[in-house]
């Protein structure tokens, strides 16, 4: 598949362009590739973190370099068209992988991590159709069209961690969803101006909107007042009841990802605290976790699972 190039219209869209011109004359190659771009991009995804076995440190890299040009393609372009012409590519790119031909050094990295445990193509796949969904899609009626969202946009990544852990079991994979669903929604809920302003998109339920009576002209106006406040007190509660049950995982899996597990739900948990504390105003006040709380949420979870054995 071609990419014409007039549908880039600015640097950041043909530089999007060079991932395709990427190639990996070794497996070793490959690994470096998506060692560096993981390195490069560490955030709340906890990539590869030192408590992990040293065994799936690459596999996770590999994991997360999907992921990460991925998500580029689906956010990070001048227009819509143009990130579903890259996202279909890339798709092209995974059937190869899956085909035995990988291409791509995400792909040849990531071959040898599909191969080692099994993992089907499904929640590769399921993460495209969320970034495709993005494109045509910017408003949700429904929380149930939201949850339905996350089922893509989310929950894979949660799959794709339980099968580097050996699980592929329905309850193990239901837990994650909730985890998973949940760091979506308050993702959601902490860029809710900045995905107006520079997305378009709308991931507040629109009938919750409408239900306290605010309206689009007040988000974009940054309206914080008491129809907001009530608004966010809502979802924001609906995201804490997903992570208090995910947190139950973590005792259904082996000491060495129980930690990773835990951590994620406790700096989600965190980040809805601090929602909170600044009275749901996300528009003047972006919550986020600095290094000394995530290192003191990290001593916790530590602590807890040491108690546990």
């Amino acid at each position: 598949m071609n990419i014409p190039l007039r549908s880039f219209q600015s640097p950041a869209d043909l530089q999007m362009l060079t991932v395709f011109k990427q190639e990996a004359s070794s497996l070793k190659e490959a690994k470096s590739y998506c060692r560096k771009l993981a390195r490069s991009h560490y955030e709340n995804f906890m990539v590869a973190s030192v408590f992990l076995p040293s065994h799936l440190r690459q596999h996770y890299y590999n994991i997360y370099a999907y992921c990460r040009i991925s998500d580029d393609f689906g956010d990070e372009t001048s227009n819509p068209i143009l990130s579903l012409e890259l996202l279909e590519r890339w798709e092209e790119e995974l059937q190869a992988c899956y085909d035995g031909q990988p291409r791509h050094p995400v792909f040849v990295a990531l071959q040898e991590t599909i191969a080692a445990f099994q993992i089907p193509i499904q929640p590769f796949s399921n993460l495209l159709e969320a970034f495709k969904r993005d494109q045509i899609k910017n408003r949700y009626q429904t929380y149930e069209e939201l949850l339905d969202y996350c089922r893509y946009s989310a929950n894979p990544v949660g799959h794709l961690v339980l099968y580097l852990a050996g699980y592929r079991d329905a309850e193990r994979q239901e837990l994650s969803d909730k985890t998973c669903t949940a760091l979506q929604l308050t993702n959601h809920w902490q860029d809710i101006g900045r995905d107006l302003v520079r997305l378009n998109r709308i991931y507040l339920p629109l009938e919750d909107m409408h239900r306290f009576g605010y309206t689009e002209a007040d988000l974009i106006a940054q309206t914080c007042d008491e129809r907001f406040i009530a608004l966010m007190r809502l979802e924001t509660e609906r995201a804490r009841s997903l992570f208090c049950v995910g947190l139950k995982l973590s005792d259904l899996v082996g000491s060495s990802h129980a930690l990773e597990i835990e951590l994620f739900g406790r700096c989600g948990l965190e980040i809805l605290r601090r929602i909170e504390l600044a009275r749901y105003d996300v528009f003047r006040h972006r919550p986020t976790l600095n290094k000394w709380t995530a290192l003191k949420i990290l001593i916790h979870c530590w602590w807890s699972n040491q108690l546990k054995k």
